[in-house]
C-alpha cells in the first residue's frame, strides 16, 4: 500500500545520513537517496495507474489525515492526482541528476548535499499536501537553502544573488500567506468554523467581492515563484550565481511550485476572479514571453541566457493558465514537466562547460563539439528542446498551449497567441547562435584540446534527463493520459463557477 509520507521520509532520512557518514561517502548516500526517491515515483505512478484503470474516480488517491493543530483546524493532510504525480516524478528527475553532476563538489560536501535533500523533501511535501497550511510550510522548506546553496557555493555576485532571490520569494511568499489567511478566515465548515482543507474551500462559493480581493494575493504570490513578469528579476541573478545542481533545482523544480500553485491554489479556489482578472494575467503573461526572448537575444552568458529564456518560457505556463480552457491548462502543466526537464539539462551541460573551459562567455567559446562530443551533443540537444523542435517535450508543451490559446474565441486572447507563437523565431535565433557559436567553428583556445569527455556521472545525469524529454516529445500520450482527468476536474470547477455555481 502506497504511503504518501515515505515520500517525505526518504530525503529525510537521506538528508540525516549524509550527516552522519563520512565526508568521502556523503555523495553516494545523496545518491543512494535520489534513486531510491525516483523508484518510490515510479512505483506511485503505477499504483495510482492502477486504481484509476481499477475505476477508481476519487479526486484524490492514497489519502491521509492526521490532526496537526486542531484548535485551528489544521491537518497533515495528503493526496495525490495526475498533476501532482506528473510534478512528483520530475522532482525525483532532477534531483537524481543534479546529484550526479555535483559529484566533484569538495566544499562543504555533505552540507552541499544535505540541503539538496532537503530542498527535494519540501517539493515533495508542496506537491502532495491537500491541507493550505502544510502546503505554505512545505514552499517554506524549500526556500532557505537556495539563500544557502547561492551564497556558499555560488560564483560572481553570489551574495547578492542570493539575498535578492530570498528577499523576492519571501516576499511572494508573504503575498501568499495574506491570500490563505483571508480564504481561511471566510470559510466556513457549516459548524461555524474554518478550514485550511483544498477540497473542502472548492466546495464552497466564496462571493466575488472576496474572490476579487484574495486572488491576487494568491496568484501573484505564486506567481513570483515562476518569475512572473514584472517580478522576475530574482531568476537571471540567482541562475548565474547559483552552481549546477541549486540552477537545475531553481529552475527545474522550485519556479514549477509557483505554476502549480497558481493553478491548484488560486484558479481552482477562486474561478470567478479568475475569470475576470485573465486578461491581466494573458498581458503580463504575453510581455514576459516577448521580453524573455529579446532579452535572452542580448546575453552572452550561457548561464544569462538560459535564466532569461526560462522567464520566456515560463511564460508559456502562466499564459496557459490565463487562457482558462482545459487545452491551455494541460498545455500549461505539460510545459512544466517539459520546461523542468529541459533547463535542467541546460544547466548541467552549462556546468560540465564552464568546470573545464572556466568560462561561461558565448564569444569564448568555439569548436567544443571536436573536444568534448558527448557533452555538446547533450548541449545542442537541450537547446533544440528549447526552440520547440518537433520530437522533444518542448514541442508537445508549446503547440498545446497554442492550441489552448486560440480555442478562447475572443479576439484579445487570439491576438496574444499569434504575438505568443511569434516569440518561436526569436527563440530559435537566440539558440541556435549559442549553440552554433559554442560548438561549431574554429577551436578558439587550443587549451580546450585537452579537454576530457564526460565522466560516468556527468554521462548518466544527462541520459537520465533526454531520456525523459524524449519520452515526453515521442510519445505525449502518456503524459496527458496522466493529468488530462485532472485538468478536467479544475476545468469543471471552473465553469461552475463562472456560471455562479
Amino acid at each position: 500500500m502506497i504511503n504518501l509520507s515515505i515520500l517525505l521520509l526518504i530525503p529525510l532520512l537521506t538528508a540525516v545520513a549524509v550527516l552522519l557518514v563520512p565526508k568521502a561517502q556523503a555523495r553516494w548516500m545523496a545518491f543512494i537517496g535520489a534513486v531510491i526517491q525516483l523508484g518510490y515515483s515510479v512505483e506511485l505512478l503505477l499504483a495510482y495507474n492502477k486504481e484509476r484503470t481499477a475505476g477508481n474516480k476519487a479526486a484524490m488517491l492514497f489519502e491521509a489525515h492526521h490532526s496537526w493543530f486542531s484548535s485551528l483546524n489544521i491537518e497533515y493532510y495528503v493526496g495525490v492526482d495526475g498533476i501532482s504525480i506528473a510534478m512528483i516524478l520530475l522532482t525525483a528527475v532532477v534531483v537524481l541528476a543534479g546529484v550526479l553532476v555535483s559529484w566533484n563538489v569538495t566544499k562543504l560536501t555533505k552540507e552541499f548535499f544535505f540541503l539538496i535533500a532537503l530542498l527535494s523533501m519540501g517539493a515533495y511535501g508542496f506537491f502532495i499536501s491537500l491541507d493550505l497550511f502544510a502546503l505554505f510550510f512545505f514552499l517554506e522548506v524549500a526556500v532557505i537553502p537556495k539563500f544557502l546553496l547561492i551564497g556558499i557555493w555560488g560564483s560572481g555576485k553570489k551574495e547578492y544573488s542570493a539575498m535578492k532571490l530570498a528577499l523576492m520569494l519571501m516576499g511572494g511568499s508573504a503575498l501568499v500567506l495574506i491570500g490563505m489567511l483571508c480564504l481561511y478566515l471566510n470559510s466556513d465548515t457549516g459548524e461555524g468554523a474554518h478550514t485550511f482543507n483544498l477540497l473542502l474551500l472548492a466546495k464552497m462559493h466564496f462571493p466575488i467581492e472576496i474572490q476579487r480581493i484574495i486572488f491576487p494575493f494568491l496568484f501573484v504570490g505564486f506567481g513570483v515563484f515562476t518569475a512572473m513578469f514584472p517580478f522576475h528579476t530574482w531568476a537571471p541573478d540567482g541562475h548565474s550565481s547559483a552552481p549546477t545542481a541549486a540552477s537545475m533545482f531553481l529552475a527545474g523544480i522550485s519556479m514549477k511550485l509557483g505554476g502549480y500553485g497558481c493553478l491548484r491554489v488560486a484558479t481552482f479556489l477562486m474561478p470567478e476572479a479568475a475569470h475576470e482578472y485573465s486578461w491581466i494575467i494573458i498581458l503580463l503573461s504575453t510581455i514576459a514571453i516577448i521580453y524573455g526572448a529579446f532579452a535572452t537575444l542580448m546575453q552572452t552568458d550561457l548561464k544569462y541566457i538560459n535564466a532569461y529564456s526560462s522567464v520566456s518560457h515560463c511564460g508559456f505556463v502562466i499564459f496557459g493558465i490565463g487562457m482558462l480552457t482545459k487545452t491551455a491548462i494541460t498545455g500549461a502543466v505539460l510545459q512544466m514537466v517539459s520546461h523542468g526537464l529541459m533547463t535542467a539539462l541546460f544547466f548541467a551541460a552549462i556546468g560540465m562547460i564552464y568546470e573545464r573551459t572556466h568560462t561561461r562567455i558565448v564569444a569564448q567559446l568555439g569548436g567544443l563539439l571536436k573536444t568534448i562530443p558527448f557533452i555538446m551533443t547533450i548541449f545542442v540537444l537541450a537547446g533544440l528542446c528549447s526552440l520547440g523542435l518537433p520530437g522533444l517535450s518542448g514541442f508537445v508543451a508549446e503547440m498545446t498551449v497554442f492550441v489552448g490559446g486560440w480555442q478562447h474565441g475572443e479576439t484579445y486572447y487570439r491576438v496574444a497567441t499569434i504575438l505568443a507563437c511569434a516569440s518561436i523565431v526569436v527563440t530559435a535565433v537566440y539558440i541556435l547562435r549559442a549553440v552554433g557559436s559554442t560548438a561549431m567553428g574554429p577551436i578558439k583556445n587550443q587549451e580546450f584540446l585537452g579537454f576530457k569527455d564526460a565522466s560516468w556521472n556527468e554521462r548518466l545525469a544527462s541520459v537520465v534527463l533526454m531520456v525523459s524529454i524524449l519520452i515526453i516529445g515521442m510519445a505525449p500520450f502518456l503524459l496527458n493520459d496522466l493529468i488530462g482527468p485532472d485538468t478536467g476536474v479544475i476545468m469543471e470547477n471552473i465553469t461552475r463557477g463562472i456560471a455562479g455555481k
